[in-house]
């Protein structure tokens, strides 16, 4: 079917960030979607990308929920709570009881709908299956029932063992890379029953296995570059998004 109309709620996995063009904004795999879901549509298709970086399951549901509602687009993407599970005293359940609450209301509305199970980043963090693995799974395993319960299509990130190579992320190790996003549209697409470009899901090569001391430079440099200033934010009780609007408010047709 041809989708006249597309909403990307969410964070920084939806709003693209470290896939940037080439004026420095960030595309990622929302942007990719709905340029491939325009051309089946034509000129009148909408597009609107609400996700903020850093931004908290709370705030999304907050400042996303009702403007994705009063649009009442055919489509609508869902990601969320991933940021919330960085933290240590967060219920996973009870992130999982919204969620379940505003799927309803959205596919009340009739729009078809779009969730994840998020792919494993604690492979890549140093101690990061000790510290989130644990919530990670709860958050994946609730939404795979949530999707289920009210038939919407499920990207089942974790599953893909692609997302264990590092290519597929960026140097912060929380973000995908320009071929992570890539990927991701990919599965969207095809979950959707939409073509996609080949090349967007070929696996990468397996990586040679990196010397232990080389290893252990890389996670000092990432703590010292990456992890420091986060712990620095949160701890200031700051985002990274704080400053930062939707990069699509309203839905658009997609300009070339």
């Amino acid at each position: 079917m041809a989708w006249r109309s597309f909403v990307a709620m969410g964070d920084s996995f939806t709003e693209g960030m470290c896939d940037e063009y080439p004026d420095g904004s960030y595309r990622g795999w929302a942007d990719l979607v709905a340029t491939r879901l325009a051309i089946d549509s034509g000129p009148d298709f909408g597009y609107a990308n609400l996700a903020i970086r850093g931004r908290l399951l709370d705030q999304v549901l907050a400042e996303q929920l009702e403007p994705t509602l009063a649009m009442r687009p055919d489509l609508v993407s869902f990601a969320a709570g991933g940021n919330d599970i960085l933290r240590p005293r967060v219920d996973p359940q009870s992130l999982l009881d919204k969620i379940d609450v505003a799927i309803g209301r959205i596919r009340a509305t009739g729009a078809d709908v779009i969730m994840f199970r998020f792919a494993d980043i604690a492979v890549h963090v140093p101690g990061g299956q000790r510290m989130i693995g644990g919530r990670a799974a709860a958050l994946n395993d609730g939404t795979r029932e949530i999707a289920e319960r009210h038939g919407a299509h499920l990207i089942d990130l974790f599953a893909d063992h692609a997302y264990l190579h590092r290519s597929l992320w960026s140097d912060d190790r929380l973000h995908l890379s320009e071929s992570g996003h890539r990927r991701v549209a990919g599965h969207v697409l095809n979950a959707l029953g939409v073509g996609v470009e080949e090349e967007w899901m070929l696996v990468p090569p397996t990586p040679q296995p990196t010397p232990w001391r080389l290893a252990l430079s890389a996670d000092l440099r990432w703590a010292r570059e990456h992890l420091a200033p986060w712990v620095g934010r949160h701890l200031r009780g700051r985002s990274a998004g704080d400053l930062v609007t939707p990069k699509r408010p309203a839905l658009a047709p997609i300009k070339d």
